[in-house]
Formats: C-alpha cells, structure tokens, sequence
C-alpha cells in the first residue's frame, strides 16, 4: 500500500497575484510506490508539486509545475546522478517523456506506439530511474505552470518566452531546486526534446556561466535546430533529404535494388548523395545547366520514391510537407505523418501541396491527454481544478540572437567532463536524423570536441520511445551515456 504524505508550504497569499488562484505558488505532495526494472524492485518517492520563479529582487514571476522521482533503497542518493528533464515546442509540457520515456510509468498503448482503450498506464520496466533520479519540469504556461501577474497588468512575455529567456528563468528555478533537494553533488544532466533541444543547448551555457553549475551531459532528443529548421536554405532542403529515403524506405516506395537492401545499409547512401552531390546542385540555383539538373533529380527521385517531374516542378527544393502529401498519392491517396512518418493520414481532397493534419499528433494526443490527467490526479495525488495544458500560450517566440550551438560549444570547452548524446528516429520529418547530425559537426567545427558527441538512431519517430523495442534500447543508451559520463576521470583538464 503507498505511503502518502502531504507536504504543503505555501510561501505566502496568492490572492492578489496570480493568473489563476487555483494553483498554489509553493507545494509538495509526496508519495512512495516502486517498480521493477531489468527484473530488480526500485523503490522511489515522487515528489509533485509547484516551485516559484523568482527575479533578481525575490519576486515571485511564476510557479513552475514539476514531477521528482528519487531513490529511496540506495545509501548514498546525494552522489546519484540527477536528470533535470524538458519537453519543447515551445509550448509543451513534460508529459511526453515523463509517462512514455525515461519515468517509472509509461502508456498503455501498443508495441508500435498506437492508442488502445481502456487509456491509462502501466510500469515502465526500461526506466533509467535504476541508475539516476529524474525530475520533470514544464516551463511557464504549460502543464499546471502559470506566471503570477497583478489583476490590473500583462504577463511579461519577455521575461518567460524566448531562447535567451527561456533558459535564464529555467536555470535559475534549477538552481533553487538543486539547493533545496541537496543535489550539488551529483553528477547532473539535462536532457531536452524538439526544441527542447535548443532549449539544453541554450541551458548549458546558462547553468554553467550565470548559476555556476557545472554538468556531466547534455542529451537531445529529436533536437530542433532553428539555425536550420524551416530556413528553406539550400543546406535545410540538402541535409533532410536522408529522411525521404527512411520514410519511402518503410512505405516500401523505392526501387527494388533499394528495397531488397535493409534500412541503415542504404541511409549511408543517401546522406553521401545529399551532401556531396545534392547540396552543391541546390547551391548553383537557377545556374545550374540543365543536363546537371536533370540527373540530379533522376537521382533524387531513386532515393525518394517521388516523381522526377514534381522534383523538378520544385527546381529540386522539395519540401518536407510535400513530400508527406505526394509519397502515397499515386497509391494509397494517404498522407504519412509529419513526426513519425510510419503514420498514416486521411485528407479531404488527395491534391494539395500538404496534409490537412499531422495524424501520429492526434493518436498521440489520444493516448497522452487522459493518461497524464488520471495520473497526476489519481497516484501521484496532486489535486487542482486547473486545465493541464498539453501546449501552452507562449507566442509569439524570440528567436533572435541565437546562440545555442556556439554556448554549447563553450560549455563543452570549459568542461572537460561534459559530453553530448544525440537520439533521433530515422522516420521523423520534422526534426530529421540527418539535421541532427548536421547539427553535432556544427557544435564543433573544429572536430576538437567531436570524442564527446555521440549519436543514436532507431526505426521510428520523434518520440522514438514509443515503438517498444526502441523504448528498451534508447533507455539502454541513456544509461549507458549517464553511466560513462558519470565516471570519475581525474581532473577536470585538458
């Protein structure tokens, strides 16, 4: 039977500031359950509550809604490591990787990741929570987490919703949330999906120039690189074509020469073409002669399963969301998914230049919504009124001064210890395993860092721990990353 113990501290009167007095500023609920993982009993308390966001002068600016999982069989739980956990968007909640991914729970959903009734959860045998304690945290407007604003005035936008802010306000709730919890010791990691890649990339700067803590690892999953994403650069058109041979690839749309060949044989293929041979074509633009352009896009269409006359409609820059529209018209009529393109759609009309709907979005959000909203509510006893908020209001988003790569970069060159790993699915097309790559060789154009950037793939999507096999083996990697950046390795020195 779980142990239930209610903590509640309330800092002081919310009634004249907050956005929604339903949502207390400072409070702890706390129970204590276990799981088994890898065939062992864990037993862990999780710690659920609310912790304010406070400015330069101690001024409450928002309350931040969080989930803390720790060991409680271990002697020594001030030297495990700490997962410090972000979701991206920007606008998501934590919930996708807290009760799919890395937390002791995880869907009731099938072994390819599609919604099954009656909705609710189960154990997650894969959990890292074996080897290190994690805490889940949903940045201002998403989840239960709300700004605190007078009645008469504006949230400060500023303040909360862009790349710079958004990992100054989160690096100072990290550091009170580090100090009250007793984890300066441990050996710590922030991991982030989506733009929540941007978002560590950002983060590890921050916690490391302005709080002073220092990490062991940085882990992005499915990163969102947005001095890449949606630039319709020649590199952005170049660099995701990869992914259109995955995708035609699982639909079975290539050649037969490519077909009879398994997945990861063929990929190295496409990644030369698109580089060596596609990049420098999309580069000479309209100058390109003819004869090039023509082969070039004979070659496109081998790898892509798509026409050669609509590449060339498209003077060989096809996009992402034409490519999810065009792959099956000719046979099915349907659509594939714009995360995870193993996913298939039904629209309106089979013309068009893209989907009507991203159809893995919706059967996710089919699985996840009442999954985290009986959770929350029911085992882990945090009772509120309040609309938990899948994605939240927080446009319009500063992308200016974007920096993430190059603070990276420094983070990683003031500390030694600090390493990167990289998981994507190879059927994500919207933030491509190919992008992700281009990403890691852009962190460190020297290639003097490159022995600490690693790099996994697996059959899926963006939320690659959805297909169960995949689940088992990106928790493997993560342990494994956790366990080896976590080894003691001498003075931090080069």
């Amino acid at each position: 039977m779980k142990k239930i113990i209610f903590v509640v501290a309330i800092l002081y009167s919310i009634t004249l500031f907050s956005q929604d007095k339903r949502i207390p500023l400072d409070t702890i609920v706390t129970t204590s359950s276990s799981v088994t993982i890898k065939g062992k009993k864990i037993s862990y308390k999780a710690q659920t509550g609310t912790q304010p966001v406070y400015d330069a002068n101690g001024v409450a600016k928002a309350t931040l809604f969080y989930t803390y999982y720790y060991r409680t069989d271990v002697s020594n739980s001030e030297k495990r490591p700490l997962l410090m956990s972000f979701n991206g968007g920007p606008g998501s909640a934590s919930v996708w990787m807290h009760i799919a991914y890395t937390g002791p729970k995880i869907l009731k959903i099938d072994d390819e990741g599609n919604p099954i009734q009656p909705y609710g959860i189960k154990d997650n045998p894969y959990s890292i929570l074996d080897e290190a304690d994690i805490v889940f945290v949903n940045p201002v407007n998403t989840a239960y987490s709300r700004p605190i604003v007078a009645a008469e005035e504006k949230v400060d936008a500023k303040y909360f919703f862009g790349i710079n802010a958004d990992a100054k306000y989160l690096a100072d709730w990290l550091n009170l949330f580090v100090t009250r919890t007793n984890r300066w010791n441990s050996p710590k990691y922030i991991i982030g999906e989506s733009y929540g890649g941007t978002r560590v990339m950002q983060l590890a700067h921050e916690l490391q120039n302005n709080q002073w803590m220092y990490l062991n690892g940085v882990i992005m999953v499915s990163p969102a690189d947005y001095q890449l994403l949606r630039t319709q650069s020649s590199e952005d058109y170049a660099i995701n074509f990869p992914y259109f041979t995955a995708a035609a690839w699982y639909h079975k749309m290539l050649p037969p020469e490519l077909q009879q060949k398994d997945l990861l044989e063929i990929l190295p293929e496409a990644e030369n073409f698109a580089v060596n041979t596609l990049l420098p074509a999309l580069a000479k633009g309209g100058f390109i002669n003819d004869a090039e352009k023509n082969k070039v896009a004979e070659k496109m269409a081998y790898y892509s399963g798509i026409k050669k006359e609509v590449i060339l409609q498209h003077n060989l820059e096809v996009p992402n969301s034409y490519f999810w529209k065009e792959l099956l018209r000719d046979t099915s009529g349907k659509t594939i998914g714009r995360l995870d393109s193993r996913y298939l759609g039904i629209d309106r009309r089979e013309s068009g230049t893209k989907p009507d709907y991203s159809p893995e979005l919706v059967s996710w959000l089919h699985s996840f919504t009442p999954a985290i909203n009986y959770y929350i509510q029911n085992v882990l006893n945090f009772k509120t009124d309040v609309k938990y908020n899948m994605f939240g209001t927080v446009q319009p988003w500063d992308f200016s001064k974007n920096n993430a790569r190059e603070n990276l970069r420094k983070a990683m060159a003031q500390n030694p210890y600090l390493k990167v790993l990289v998981q994507s699915g190879y059927y994500d097309g919207a933030t491509t395993y190919a992008a992700a790559k281009y990403t890691m060789g852009k962190i460190d154009p020297s290639g003097k860092l490159k022995n600490r950037l690693f790099f996994k793939g697996y059959r899926s999507g963006h939320m690659m721990y959805l297909r169960k096999e995949d689940l088992q083996k990106a928790n493997d990697d993560l342990r494994d990353f956790i366990k080896n950046s976590a080894e003691n390795i001498g003075a931090a020195k080069y």
